[in-house]
């Protein structure tokens, strides 16, 4: 069970690196042009929002929820699955 849930901490990690692929394409394109240009377009799209709240320090809050909304999500299934894992020896143990 613990197995699963290092997979699941493992895939759910990778899933919020949020890593940028480029495809191979026919063409070949020099990727430190298509970085810089994608670098230069995240730094002219600036979100107020996210600004505001940086600026006024809750950002920290946002994060912090998230991070507890999602801790409690992963501990909810870590503990789904162990009661389902006994329940299947249970039964498992009442058919012999």
């Amino acid at each position: 069970m613990y197995k699963k849930v290092q997979f699941l901490l493992l895939v759910f990690s990778f899933w919020l690196t949020g890593t940028v692929v480029h495809a191979q394409g026919k063409d070949s394109v020099d990727l430190r042009k298509v970085w810089t240009a994608d670098q230069q377009r995240a730094a002219s799209d600036h979100v107020e929002m996210a600004d505001r709240f940086r600026a006024d320090g809750k950002i920290y809050v946002v994060v912090a929820v998230v991070v507890i909304i999602l801790a409690g999500l992963i501990l909810y299934v870590a503990r789904l699955d162990r009661k389902i894992s006994r329940l299947e020896k249970d039964i498992s143990a009442d058919k012999r």
